[in-house]
């Protein structure tokens, strides 16, 4: 945890006076009181994330962590392994999802191999960050050290700088990891904590007699690494996954840079959780961009009282819901921005 210590610092919560001043504009804008509803929440967020009530919109980029997982082993996926560098191969080939949905938004895609365990010969645009071929199968054991989980973590903290730096305004996580649901799950199920049925789901698509192994080997991973769950680095490392570090470090980097994340769905918002537990001021920098058809994404935003922006029963992952979030944010900053006011239109307000 020391080592965290110089990120987590960094991070510091929004300035809630300026909410006042953000509050009273939205109210003056030429529309019925709280009309926009959600939208004008949307807004004001924007602008104390930035610190500032003219707040201006800027390139947005989503970064879409892949890995690999030990625990496919056990059945616990619908897809072989094979599927993680096939796809991997498949976003830089522009072929994926996430790839139509970032064009259409205007969003850039960085794709990266933070654990995937194919060596990814001849990946062309890949960000090769490689901390290990895959983490451990977490049934038997923790996912990766401690030490392997605070370099997942920096890799996130250097590419959420690298965001910052080049003016990104709107940072999106996503990721590609077959089983990575499994480890999510863990992590919800200590982090939150919760019992291990009220946060599994079907994942990739699995049946009912392969949904009941899931949770049975989620429920012996949390048995055989418990004596590791004592801080929210030790259980990201016993129970995680790399791509789920390394979207918590891009979590953390970013929000220590005052740079918005759009977390993606139910793998990100594992990660956004860990995130969270490290430093809860991290939440001030946070948009949730979906409530996902996983079973177990509705009990953690019900119990950490969050509101998402969508609900379409996505269950890709990849980055895909937080695209969509990023017009929706978009469009709550224009109307903030370009909305006339009762006094500069001349309409009346209110009797």
């Amino acid at each position: 945890m020391e080592r965290l210590k110089p990120i987590l610092e960094a991070i510091t919560p929004v300035d809630r006076s300026l909410e006042t001043e953000i509050r009273a504009h939205l109210d003056n804008l030429t529309k019925p009181l709280g009309s926009l509803g959600f939208l004008e929440d949307l807004a004001a967020s924007y602008c104390l994330m930035f610190g500032t009530t003219r707040p201006q919109l800027g390139k947005k980029r989503i970064v879409t962590f892949a890995g690999d997982h030990g625990v496919a082993a056990e059945g616990v996926s619908a897809y072989p392994s094979e599927v993680t560098p096939q796809m991997v191969y498949n976003m830089l080939g522009g072929g994926a999802a996430i790839n139509v949905l970032t064009r259409h938004v205007g969003a850039d895609l960085q794709v990266v191999d933070i654990g995937v365990a194919d060596p990814l010969e001849g990946a062309s645009g890949l960000a090769r960050k490689k901390v290990k071929a895959g983490a451990d199968n977490i049934s038997t054991g923790p996912a990766m050290s401690e030490e392997e989980a605070i370099q997942a973590i920096q890799v996130g903290v250097d590419l959420a700088n690298g965001a910052a730096d080049d003016g990104v305004a709107l940072l999106g996580t996503g990721e590609m990891g077959i089983a990575n649901t499994t480890p999510s799950s863990a992590l919800y199920a200590s982090l939150i904590p919760c019992s291990v049925v009220e946060v599994t789901g079907r994942g990739t698509g699995i049946d009912d007699d392969r949904l009941q192994n899931k949770i049975k080997v989620i429920e012996r991973s949390l048995a055989v690494n418990v004596q590791l769950f004592s801080n929210p680095l030790s259980t990201l490392a016993a129970v995680g996954g790399l791509e789920i570090a390394g979207i918590c470090g891009l979590i953390l980097g970013a929000a220590g840079r005052r740079v918005p994340v759009v977390v993606d769905g139910f793998i990100s918002s594992a990660a956004a959780l860990v995130a969270m537990r490290l430093r809860e001021s991290v939440s001030d920098y946070l948009f949730f961009s979906h409530c996902s058809a996983e079973a177990g994404h509705r009990t953690f935003f019900e119990r950490l009282g969050i509101r998402p922006i969508l609900d379409l029963d996505l269950r890709l992952g990849e980055g895909t819901g937080a695209a969509l979030a990023m017009q929706v944010i978009e469009a709550a900053v224009k109307i903030y921005n370009e909305m006339a006011t009762f006094d500069s239109a001349g309409v009346s307000g209110k009797e």
